[in-house]
């Protein structure tokens, strides 16, 4: 920026020393010197692009690690505290506008030297001519800064609403199946469209003070020149500046016209930048569901110990395979998630404290397998193998033990077929099986699974029953169920009411003493007073 000002000072003293007769070394001496300053400016100018696109490329990746380090972090928790189009926004739209932000870093710094030095040349041309400048560029300041304000205002609420709208596609798109199944498509496609519009219309209000924003950064700066030059014109003709000098001030303002328009595009840039580092923060002070002991360090016990649930009642026998029945699926699976620690408890294991024992410890002897888990998109070997590759024979076991080699026999390329997204190109029941693989390659030393059978037939669940015994045989295993079929395989039932034990034994001592748990897995527990919905609530992955 600095250096764009040598120009004008070099031929205006070509122009004074060097258009006189018998002076042509000293004009070629100063024409080599503006020819030099032209090639400076020049590699100049390809150095700053350069240093910029590294600096909103690095800034853009950083940002993205960021936000990706702070959605893993949330864990179960992301989707309670921000919606699927709100983090798609923020990790492509926001992060992208920090990025680009970041790139008027450079040339701000330099419009603001630009500008001293220029009023320093202009100073010594005419102290008139630099007290315009001084006072002009502030004054297009102060007119363009009303409009950066309302700016910020307007795309707030824009980025707001196109986040939510993202959301909604995002649930339509997953939900599809279901919705051609109740006829409700054409209904959503309405409130999309009618969104959408919405949207479009907040847009063109982003857009109409963006235009003015940008007229502005144009027309400006071109006022301001032909006031000085008109300034400097007047002078010349009076004898108060040389010819040389009048040049030179022509071309110090044509020269002020980039760094004015720096200041436009910066400020311009700074508002959006604003507004989405405003939202990229707010993502990132969120704080992960409170299951106590985050920081804790404490050793988990050396050996296979007893699983204790106070609030419950609920006492987990290493070794064993352990149910949970209860006529609120709900109220069982809020057992297993303070047994997993993935909610404050004073649940014990092997007489500690679970939120005093060190989280890593804990997650990698205690997994969580739930019936909503999570399935991303990739081979179906991927998706089974967890985080480690899994040789053939365990990978056949797991399947044999899920009852799911029907699955891989039905796919075109068997374990290496691709699975979309949530394994929409699966069945309810084909994907339930396909969690239960993952869970059981990942063989945890306590695995507590939440109604792994309830999406098939009866009798594959007899087969998943008697398979997951036998593949758990000597782990401990814990599953929230009310078939009769899984439950008549448990070592250990604990019936639950109002989320406490009412009473515990094998499955037949209870069908025998217990009215309430004989009427739940007789399918009775669809007449349930409290009118509890009989499906799992949605939970986080497989953890």
């Amino acid at each position: 920026m600095v250096c764009l000002a040598l120009p004008p000072y070099l031929l205006s003293r070509a122009i004074d020393d060097g258009l006189q007769p018998g002076r042509w070394p000293v004009l070629a001496g100063w024409v080599a010197a503006l020819l030099g300053v032209g090639v400076l400016n020049a590699w100049l100018a390809i150095m700053r692009h350069r240093t910029m696109t590294r600096v909103r490329l690095d800034a853009a990746f950083r940002s993205v690690r960021a936000v990706v380090a702070q959605a893993t972090r949330l864990g179960g928790a992301l989707p309670r505290r921000v919606t699927a189009g709100e983090v798609v926004t923020i990790g492509f739209g926001d992060v992208g506008v920090i990025a680009g932000t970041l790139t008027i870093t450079g040339p701000g710094v330099g419009a603001v030297l630009a500008f001293v030095v220029v009023a320093v040349l202009l100073l010594a041309v005419e102290p008139l001519l630099a007290a315009v400048v001084l006072l002009g560029v502030p004054l297009l300041a102060v007119l363009v800064g009303p409009l950066l304000g309302r700016l910020q205002g307007v795309e707030t609420a824009y980025r707001e609403r196109q986040g939510e709208l993202a959301g909604r596609f995002a649930d339509m798109a997953g939900g599809l199946r279901v919705l051609n199944g109740i006829g409700g498509k054409a209904v959503y496609a309405e409130r999309y469209r009618r969104g959408s519009q919405e949207l479009r219309a907040q847009g063109y209000r982003v857009g109409a003070v963006t235009s003015w924003i940008q007229a502005l950064g144009v027309g400006l700066p071109t006022l301001f020149l032909g006031v000085v030059t008109w300034l400097a014109a007047r002078m010349a003709a009076q004898g108060t500046i040389s010819i040389g000098e009048l040049v030179a001030v022509y071309g110090y303002a044509a020269v002020l016209v980039v760094p004015v328009s720096f200041f436009i595009e910066g400020g311009y840039g700074l508002s959006r930048g604003l507004v989405a580092a405003r939202r990229v923060i707010r993502f990132l002070v969120l704080e992960p569901d409170s299951a106590g002991g985050d920081d804790a360090d404490g050793a988990a016990p050396a050996e296979p110990s007893v699983l204790r649930d106070p609030a419950s009642g609920v006492e987990v026998v290493p070794g064993r395979l352990t149910a949970l029945a209860g006529a609120r699926p709900s109220e069982s699976a809020a057992v297993v998630e303070r047994l997993g620690r993935f909610a404050g408890s004073a649940a014990t294991w092997g007489g500690i404290r679970l939120d005093e024992i060190d989280l890593t410890q804990v997650r990698r002897r205690i997994l969580v397998a739930d019936n909503e888990a999570d399935l991303f998109a990739d081979p179906l070997r991927e998706v089974i193998g967890g985080a480690r590759d899994r040789d053939e024979d365990s990978i056949g076991r797991a399947l044999y033990a899920a009852v799911a080699q029907d699955i891989v026999r039905g796919l075109p390329d068997g374990l290496d077929s691709p699975v979309d997204a949530q394994g929409r190109n699966l069945s309810g029941g084909q994907r339930q099986r396909v969690r239960l693989v993952r869970a059981l390659l990942a063989d945890p030393e306590v695995l507590l699974a939440v109604e792994p059978t309830s999406a098939v037939d009866a009798h594959t669940e007899a087969a998943m029953a008697a398979r997951l015994r036998a593949a758990r045989s000597g782990r401990t295993t814990v599953v929230t169920t009310a078939s009769p079929l899984l439950l008549d395989r448990a070592d250990t039932v604990y019936y639950l009411v109002d989320g406490r034990v009412a009473a515990v034994g094998s499955h037949r001592e209870l069908l025998d003493r217990e009215p309430g748990y004989r009427l739940l897995v007789s399918r009775g527990a669809d007449d349930d007073p409290g009118g509890e919905e009989t499906v799992p609530p949605s939970r986080e992955a497989v953890r």
